[in-house]
C-alpha cells in the first residue's frame, strides 16, 4: 500500500463515448505506486429497459487490485438485479420525479453494494486469505431526469452547475464523528487517522479482515460497505460531473478541479485530453497515488470559445518566449530551474485550479526541443516544483 517506484509510470488508459445526451472521457494513470489498483466503469447507454440511463464509476483499490477490478465488472449488475431495484418502475423514474420511485432506486443501489460485498467474501482467494484487498467506490446512475450518486470511501463525485458546484459527495474517513463512533462500537479504534492505525478509509468494499465482529451487521463493522446516496434532479444548467479517486483530490480541491475542467472545456471538446491534462497536472502538483477520473458532460456544458482559445495561445506564446530566453543562456540548465524561474514571475492567464503545473508538459516539450543535451542529462523530476 505504501510502496513507491523510483520514477512514475505516466502511460494512461483512456476511453470516451456518448449517449443519452451525455459525453464522457476518462483517464487513469499508475503514477508513483508499485501497482495500478484503480478500476472504472463507463456506460452511456445501459441495455434493455434502462436504455435511457447511464452508469459511471471509479474504484480506488488498496492492498491489491482484485476487488476493485471485480467491482468494476459487477457493481452495476448487482444494483440493477437487486430485488429492491427490480420492484421499482425505472420507466417512471426516466420521466418523472416521484418520492416513492426515488426511494426504491436508492434502496436498490444500497442493496447492490451490500450484495456485491457479501458475494465477494466467497471468492476463493478471499476465503483462503490470499487476497485481502478492498476498494472505495463512487458511482453515478443517471436517468433523463434524475442523478443518483453513491459513494463508499474517499473517492468523490462532484457536479458542477453554471455558476458553481451543485453538490459533492462527502469522504468517509475514520476521523468523521459518525464513522469513528461506529468503529469504536465495533471494538476498534482510530489511530493516526486510520482504522486500527492501518486503513485510511472507514467505508469500502472488500477489506474483510475489518468485517468479522460477531453480533454486528454488515453496516456496523469496523469498515462498512454501505454507500451514502445523493439524489439530484437534473437541471438545464448542469454542466459536468466529475468522478475521481483520492489521488486527484489529494492535490486539488473541488473548486480547483471544477475551475480547471471548465477552463479546458472552453478550449477543447476532447474529454480524453482534458482528463489526461487533469492527471498530469495532479502528478506535477505532487500526487503520489494512482489517479483516475471520469468526466461526464451534460447538455448545459459550455461550448468551445474562440476568445478562450485565443487567450490560451497568447499564454503559451508568452511561456515559450520566456523558456526560449532561458534556454539561450550558456551552460547547463534544468527543468526545476526553469520551473522555479517561471513560478517566481507573475504570469497572467494560467489555468485556474491548475496554475503553472498545468503547463509543465508544454514547458518540458520546449526545453527538450531547445536543449536536448540538458534534458537528456537529467533525471525526470516530478514534484510540486511548479506550485
Amino acid at each position: 500500500m505504501g510502496a513507491f517506484l523510483d520514477k512514475p509510470k505516466t502511460e494512461k488508459h483512456n476511453e470516451n463515448g456518448a449517449g443519452n445526451g451525455l459525453t464522457y472521457g476518462l483517464s487513469s494513470m499508475q503514477g508513483w505506486r508499485i501497482e495500478m489498483e484503480d478500476a472504472h466503469s463507463a456506460l452511456a447507454n445501459l441495455p434493455g429497459e434502462l436504455k435511457d440511463w447511464a452508469f459511471f464509476a471509479v474504484f480506488d483499490g488498496h492492498a491489491g487490485a482484485r476487488v476493485s477490478a471485480h467491482c468494476s465488472q459487477h457493481l452495476l449488475n448487482s444494483i440493477t438485479s437487486s430485488e429492491e431495484f427490480q420492484e421499482t418502475s425505472v420507466k417512471t423514474a426516466a420521466t418523472e420525479v416521484e418520492d416513492e420511485v426515488i426511494e426504491g432506486i436508492k434502496k436498490g443501489i444500497r442493496a447492490g453494494f451490500l450484495k456485491l460485498d457479501e458475494n465477494m467474501r466467497q471468492m476463493p482467494e478471499v476465503v483462503s486469505g490470499e487476497d485481502k484487498s478492498g476498494t472505495t467506490a463512487v458511482c453515478a446512475l443517471i436517468s433523463p431526469v434524475l442523478m443518483f450518486v453513491a459513494n463508499c470511501g474517499d473517492s468523490r463525485g462532484v457536479l458542477y452547475r453554471k455558476g458553481g458546484i451543485g453538490f459533492s459527495t462527502q469522504d468517509h474517513k475514520p476521523v468523521n464523528p459518525t464513522e469513528k463512533e461506529r468503529i469504536q462500537n465495533a471494538g476498534g479504534s482510530v489511530m493516526i487517522q486510520r482504522v486500527n492505525g492501518s486503513l485510511a478509509v472507514s467505508r469500502a468494499l472488500g477489506d474483510y479482515e475489518y468485517k468479522n465482529v460477531d453480533g454486528k451487521g454488515p453496516c456496523e463493522q469496523l469498515v462498512s460497505p454501505e454507500p451514502e446516496i445523493y439524489v439530484e434532479k437534473r437541471r438545464p444548467d448542469d454542466e459536468f460531473l466529475v468522478l475521481a479517486c483520492d489521488g486527484v483530490w489529494d492535490v486539488m480541491t473541488n473548486e480547483d478541479l471544477c475551475s480547471f475542467v471548465r477552463s479546458r472545456l472552453l478550449i477543447t471538446e476532447d474529454l480524453e485530453a482534458i482528463s489526461n491534462h487533469v492527471v498530469d497536472t495532479c502528478l506535477y502538483k505532487g500526487s503520489r497515488d494512482n489517479m483516475s477520473i471520469v468526466l461526464v458532460t451534460l447538455p448545459g456544458c459550455p461550448k468551445v470559445s474562440p476568445e478562450a482559445q485565443k487567450k490560451e495561445k497568447e499564454l503559451e506564446d508568452l511561456i515559450e518566449k520566456k523558456v526560449t530566453e532561458m534556454c539561450s543562456t550558456e551552460g547547463q540548465i534544468s527543468m526545476p530551474q526553469i520551473m522555479q524561474v517561471l513560478s517566481d514571475e507573475y504570469i497572467e492567464g494560467l489555468p485556474p485550479g491548475g496554475g503553472l503545473c498545468a503547463k509543465r508538459t508544454f514547458v518540458e516539450n520546449i526545453f527538450r526541443k531547445l536543449r536536448p543535451e540538458c534534458a537528456n542529462a537529467e533525471n525526470d523530476t516530478y514534484s510540486n516544483e511548479c506550485t
